[in-house]
C-alpha cells in the first residue's frame, strides 16, 4: 500500500535539491557573466595622475605586439581580459598601426573598438631653420614612424621626385616650414604628398603672380630666399637684401653671394669669406658663375620667401656686413661706395681677429 506522507516527502524532497541545484547554476551563471561583463565592460587602464597618455602602434605588428607595447606602458590593470576581448573580436585580423590615445577608466571593449578603427591621434609635426637634407630627413625622422635614413633615401632619388617637378638639388624647397597635424605612421611616400599639397597651398594665386612679375619661379624664389635668410637674421632688413639680389639678377651682375660659398665649401660657420674660398669650382660659386645657384642653399623661411615676393625697390646693388657686428648690413650703389664699406668691415674682422 502506497505510504502517501513517504512520497509527499521524497516529492518535496526532491524539489528543494531542484531548487538548490537552480541555484547553484544562477549563480555560477551570474558569476560566469558577472566576470564577462567585467572582462569586457569595466574599466581596464590606470594611468596613475595622467588622464591620457599615448601609445604608438608600428606598421607590421600583430596582437602580441600591441599586448606587450601595454605591458610595457603598464596602462592596463589586467592584460589577460584584454587579451580574450581581443581573441572575441578577431582584433589580430586587423590590426592598424599609429598613435592612439588612451584615456583613464576605458574598457576593454572600447579600448579594441579604438585600436580596431584606426582612429589615431595626429602628430604635431614641425620643422624650420634646417639647412641640409640630412638635417632635415633626421628632425622628421623624430617625428613620425619613418627613420631619417628612409627618408633620405626617398628625397634622394630622382624617380621620386619627378612626379613632384623637382630633382635632389631643389627637393628641399617642396618643404615649408611650419607646423602641422598629420599621422604618425607615415611612409616617407605619403609624407611627400602630404608636404606638397601643403607646397601647392602655400603657393596661391598672389604668390605666384608676385613670382611671375619677377621673372622667377618658385624653386627660383626658394633659391634666393635660402640665400637672403643665410644673409641676414634680422626679418625688418630680408626685403632690402632680397631687393640687392633682384636688382643683381636684372642687370646680369653676379650674385657674388658669401652663403653660396660656404655652402659649396660645406662650411657654415665660416664668418670669413677669403679669396682663396671664391676659387672653388662648384655651380653654387656665384663669385664664378651667373644667376641663381642649382638650387636652395638651406630650407627657406616663410619670412625670407615672402621677403622675395616684395622686395624692397630700391637702386642698391651691393652690401657688407656692418662693422659694429649688430646683424645688419650696409647698402651701396657703387662700387666705389661699396670698396669703402667693405674696407670698414674688413678692419673690424681683423680688429676682432676673427680670420676665418
Amino acid at each position: 500500500m502506497i505510504n502517501l506522507f513517504r512520497l509527499e516527502k521524497l516529492q518535496s524532497k526532491k524539489l528543494k535539491y531542484a531548487l538548490i541545484a537552480i541555484f547553484i547554476l544562477f549563480v555560477v551563471v551570474g558569476t560566469v557573466l558577472l566576470k564577462y561583463y567585467r572582462d569586457i565592460f569595466s574599466s581596464n587602464t590606470n594611468l596613475g595622475d595622467k588622464t591620457e597618455l599615448y601609445i604608438h602602434i608600428p606598421s607590421g605588428s600583430d596582437m602580441q605586439d600591441v599586448l606587450r607595447i601595454f605591458e610595457e606602458s603598464s596602462c592596463v590593470k589586467n592584460l589577460s581580459s584584454l587579451q580574450w576581448v581581443m581573441e572575441k573580436k578577431h582584433y589580430n585580423e586587423s590590426v592598424k598601426s599609429g598613435k592612439y590615445r588612451i584615456e583613464e577608466g576605458v574598457c576593454n571593449n572600447d579600448l579594441v573598438n579604438l585600436l580596431r578603427s584606426g582612429n589615431q591621434s595626429p602628430v604635431k609635426l614641425t620643422f624650420n631653420n634646417t639647412r641640409t637634407l640630412e638635417e632635415f630627413a633626421g628632425k622628421i625622422g623624430k617625428q613620425i614612424e619613418a627613420d631619417s635614413l628612409s627618408i633620405l633615401n626617398f628625397l634622394k632619388d630622382e624617380a621620386n621626385l619627378k612626379p613632384y617637378g623637382f630633382n635632389s638639388a631643389t627637393v628641399i624647397g617642396l618643404f615649408i616650414p611650419n607646423s602641422y597635424q598629420v599621422y604618425w605612421n607615415m611612409t616617407p611616400k605619403s609624407f611627400t604628398q602630404r608636404m606638397y599639397k601643403e607646397y601647392v597651398k602655400f603657393w596661391n594665386v598672389d604668390r605666384m603672380k608676385k613670382a611671375a612679375k619677377l621673372n622667377l619661379t618658385p624653386i627660383e624664389v626658394s633659391t634666393l630666399a635660402s640665400i637672403v635668410d643665410e644673409e641676414t637674421i634680422k626679418n625688418d632688413e630680408k626685403a632690402r637684401v632680397a631687393g640687392v639680389y633682384v636688382n643683381r639678377l636684372k642687370r646680369g651682375i653676379k650674385l657674388d653671394a658669401d652663403p653660396t660659398l660656404k655652402f659649396a665649401w660645406g662650411d657654415f660657420t665660416m664668418r670669413r669669406v677669403l679669396n682663396k674660398h671664391k676659387k672653388i669650382k662648384s655651380p653654387y660659386n656665384t663669385y664664378k658663375y651667373g644667376g641663381l645657384p642649382p638650387g636652395p642653399i638651406r630650407q627657406a623661411s616663410i619670412s625670407g620667401l615672402n621677403s622675395v615676393l616684395n622686395c624692397e625697390n630700391h637702386k642698391y646693388i651691393y652690401f657688407c656686413a656692418s662693422p659694429e657686428f649688430n646683424g645688419y648690413h650696409i647698402f651701396a650703389r657703387s662700387l666705389r661706395e661699396h670698396n669703402k664699406n667693405a674696407e670698414k668691415y674688413q678692419r673690424a674682422l681683423n680688429k676682432q681677429r676673427i680670420f676665418r
